[in-house]
């Protein structure tokens, strides 16, 4: 019988570290410290691990690529939301000496949801998806059994490890906020059906109004983009317009702004928006925008650590892993008490 080769991942789960602690340690390479250093090399040599010279070691079994797997639709812009993710978890994966691939596809009701060559070659360890993907895609991916976190979105899966915005309780709290200050006529911007972000985000409007007992209207809902995920130029907005709008993101909210005034109104004078992101629109819209700050590095952090010890253990589960957001106050925002007392 012929006795299998030990390999890093070997070392790794009886040391309890990471694989890439271990590569870094048997190369002499920085980020572990000399005890440690230590402690592996002599496990290793205990265990019978063998390394070849150059680069990885043969037979750790990794190719150290990281498949960062995202829809074409939520990429169309440079400074798309997505793009700043996608950046963070380059950074932090180059930390730990992966390569994050990006892989862009398509997927929509009329896509052939074609798997990446990287997965179906079996080049990457590991897989983050990045944004809203449909059930039929995931259930297709998934059969490839490499590990997988979802990052920014849940789909139907009970076995699905994700990392999210608390974006239920950021709403209600943005929410509360215009309530708070006087707003009892709340609007909400954003297409329900697009993404569970965008629903969750309604879901948090929505508590915040029945627990104060306020009307949800729905002409007051007001959809923000196509099907493929494309904002919208303009809004179909009622004619009796709310006091205030909830955006679900803050490019809708810029827009929304945009618009408002072409029809004549002032911001906060006249009505109030507030967005969700804290991303690049919320300063650049004047005024600067009322927001809940997305900590999209913390959760591109918590997406890698999860992959990482996925890869070292198969049997880990992190299950969902919701990340807190900030609520950030500008001028977007007008208090009706003050005007009203």
């Amino acid at each position: 019988m012929i006795k299998k080769s030990v390999t890093m991942s070997d070392v790794a789960k009886a040391m309890g570290v990471s694989t890439v602690t271990v590569s870094k340690a048997l190369g002499d390479r920085e980020g572990v410290s000399e005890a440690l250093r230590e402690r592996i090399k002599q496990k290793a040599t205990e265990m019978g691990y063998r390394a070849h010279t150059g680069g990885h070691a043969q037979n750790d079994g990794l190719t150290y690529n990281i498949g960062i797997v995202v829809a074409k639709r939520f990429i169309s812009e440079p400074s798309a939301f997505y793009w700043i993710m996608y950046k963070y978890l380059v950074e932090l994966l180059q930390k730990q000496n992966y390569y994050g691939m990006l892989e862009v596809v398509e997927d929509g009701a009329d896509s052939p949801c074609e798997i990446p060559n990287s997965v179906r070659d079996r080049k990457v360890d590991g897989l983050i998806l990045l944004g809203q993907f449909s059930d039929k895609y995931i259930d297709k991916l998934m059969q490839y059994y490499i590990p997988t976190v979802f990052l920014d979105f849940y789909g139907s899966r009970d076995d699905a490890d994700t990392v999210l915005s608390d974006n239920f309780y950021g709403a209600y709290i943005l929410t509360t906020h215009l309530i708070v200050n006087g707003h009892r006529r709340i609007g909400f911007l954003g297409s329900i059906g697009s993404t569970s972000s965008i629903q969750d985000r309604y879901l948090g409007y929505y508590k915040a109004l029945l627990e104060n007992r306020l009307p949800l209207r729905q002409d007051w809902i007001v959809g923000d983009r196509s099907y493929e995920g494309e904002i919208h130029k303009s809004f179909e907005l009622p004619k009796d317009l709310p006091t205030a709008f909830v955006c679900n993101c803050d490019e809708s909210a810029f827009k929304l702004v945009s618009q408002l005034r072409d029809m004549g109104l002032r911001i906060p004078d006249d009505i109030s928006v507030a967005g969700y992101d804290n991303h690049v629109y919320s300063t650049m819209c004047q005024p600067h925008l009322t927001t809940m700050d997305v900590n999209s590095r913390q959760m591109a952090s918590e997406a890698v650590e999860i992959i990482l010890h996925k890869i070292r253990d198969g049997s880990y589960k992190r299950g969902r892993t919701l990340v807190m957001g900030k609520l950030v106050l500008r001028d977007s925002v007008k208090n009706l008490r003050v005007t009203n007392e």
